[in-house]
């Protein structure tokens, strides 16, 4: 069983930079990989980036590219979203998941069975 807990957030202004972590605790081992997700008011859950646990290859939306980055700390058992440049439409409610390495970096949030609790991320201008 895999146990995700958030922490990080909050209100920063346009441009800020921000980061998220995610503690997972159970099981963590080469066959999971991890990914950050977010969800605006009104709006689906947005594949943000994800990364395999054991191999470090990851996977961006094209609306993050460039701009923020995935990492973990194995060491740690945590999952790391560092975001950087923030426009106001980065505001959402933003997840961490965790799959099977089977899930093999998915964009589809059905695709993902366990998740934090999420947290949110407000850019003012």
């Amino acid at each position: 069983q895999v146990h995700l807990v958030q922490s990080g957030g909050g209100l920063v202004q346009a441009g800020a930079r921000l980061t998220l972590s995610c503690a997972i605790n159970g099981r963590t081992s080469a066959t999971y990989t991890m990914a950050w997700f977010r969800q605006a008011p009104g709006q689906e859950r947005e594949f943000v980036a994800a990364m395999t646990w054991s191999g470090g290859t990851t996977r961006y939306g094209d609306s993050v590219k460039g701009r923020f980055t995935i990492s973990r700390d194995i060491a740690k058992s945590m999952l790391y979203l560092q975001m950087n440049n923030l426009p106001t439409e980065d505001t959402a409610v933003y997840y961490c998941a965790a799959g099977a390495l089977a899930v093999s970096l998915s964009t589809a949030k059905d695709a993902w069975p366990h998740w934090g609790q999420g947290t949110q991320v407000t850019v003012s201008s």
